[in-house]
């Protein structure tokens, strides 16, 4: 596993694993750097963001692709809120593929998709659901979202499927906050497909900032 470090000019706010299979959620403040390792590779990272002020300000899919023409997210993408603000910006990317389109694995969609005997496995929504609930949140705050690390190709057509991730042990994707955020995760507890290669592993999330003086 690759070894990271943080440029010697800023200061340590947070560095933790995140369990396989585990929901977990951080208030990240403005001018700070989120970043996100894949420590053991191919392990999808669901991910929502909300602003820390009001919650009814969140993630938008739909902007974050329109504003920047790119159906991925990547170096340079403008995460974007439901009104129209920039929440985080990519600035250091080694994985290159990030979906935003084939949302989180829930009980319904793993029963429709893998069968009856898949239902009460654990799933990404659920994980959602039991973090977004310590916030004050309910499923109507559960919105569409990013997937970190997770391959998703799209034929001309417009048809895309999960296939196989192609990041390594130790990719990372990191990201300056333009605002006061709520980071919500979920480290991906599917095994019925190959978004985190049938074996979900623990991540790294690492939070630093510029240090004064």
């Amino acid at each position: 596993m690759t070894i990271h470090t943080v440029p010697v000019h800023v200061r340590i706010v947070l560095d933790t694993e995140i369990p396989a299979n585990a929901p977990w959620s951080v208030i990240v403040r403005k001018g700070q750097t989120l970043r996100i390792i894949d420590s053991h590779g191919q392990q999808a990272v669901d991910t929502l963001f909300y602003c820390a002020d009001d919650y009814q300000e969140r993630y938008s899919g739909q902007d974050t692709l329109r504003a920047q023409g790119c159906a991925y997210v990547s170096t340079g993408t403008r995460i974007m809120s439901n009104e129209g603000r920039v929440m985080l910006r990519v600035t250091a990317d080694t994985c290159g593929l990030h979906d935003t389109s084939a949302g989180a694995c829930s009980c319904e969609s793993n029963t429709v998709r893998f069968g009856h005997g898949t239902k009460y496995l654990h799933a990404c929504r659920e994980n959602f659901l039991i973090e977004a609930a310590k916030h004050g949140m309910s499923k109507r705050d559960i919105v569409p979202n990013l997937n970190f690390f997770m391959n998703v190709p799209i034929d001309p057509s417009g048809n895309f499927t999960v296939v196989d991730g192609v990041s390594k042990p130790g990719d990372y994707v990191e990201m300056v906050a333009e605002m006061d955020v709520l980071c919500l995760i979920s480290n991906c507890p599917q095994i019925n497909n190959p978004c985190n290669g049938f074996f979900p592993t623990p991540i790294q999330v690492t939070i630093f900032e510029a240090q004064e003086g």
